[in-house]
């Protein structure tokens, strides 16, 4: 399956994701933050980035602006999981390249048939 880099600042949020990813068989990698996220994925190539937006050191959309600027990412699905529901940061994080945006509390259901859309 995929290998999928979960990014978030809540210990709870990524084992949540994590379990959910690695249930369906996808290989997950997970991130503090997004500079914690942008040092692994330039050592490592991934499928799936899977994003929270309010984090210290480095937020999602930045993240995200940050993954397009390398080649290895500039087509690599984004997927943006955040708590932010307003059209203002939706059209944000599309303008920085997101390719999907999903409101928490997550449905498990839902997260993987987003991850299953976006991955073909």
């Amino acid at each position: 399956m995929a290998k999928i880099l979960a990014v978030d600042d809540s210990a709870s949020m990524r084992q949540m994701v994590a379990f959910t990813l690695k249930g369906a068989g996808h290989s997950v990698t997970d991130a503090v933050d997004g500079k914690n996220a942008l040092d692994i994925a330039k050592t490592q190539s991934f499928d799936l980035v899977l994003t929270d937006v309010n984090m210290p050191n480095m937020d999602g959309i930045t993240l995200t602006k940050e993954l397009r600027s390398l080649p290895a990412y500039r087509f690599t699905p984004i997927l943006v999981l955040t708590t932010e529901a307003g059209m203002d940061k939706k059209q944000e994080g599309r303008a920085a390249g997101a390719t999907g945006w999903l409101v928490k509390p997550f449905n498990p259901e839902q997260l993987l048939a987003t991850v299953r859309k976006v991955l073909g």
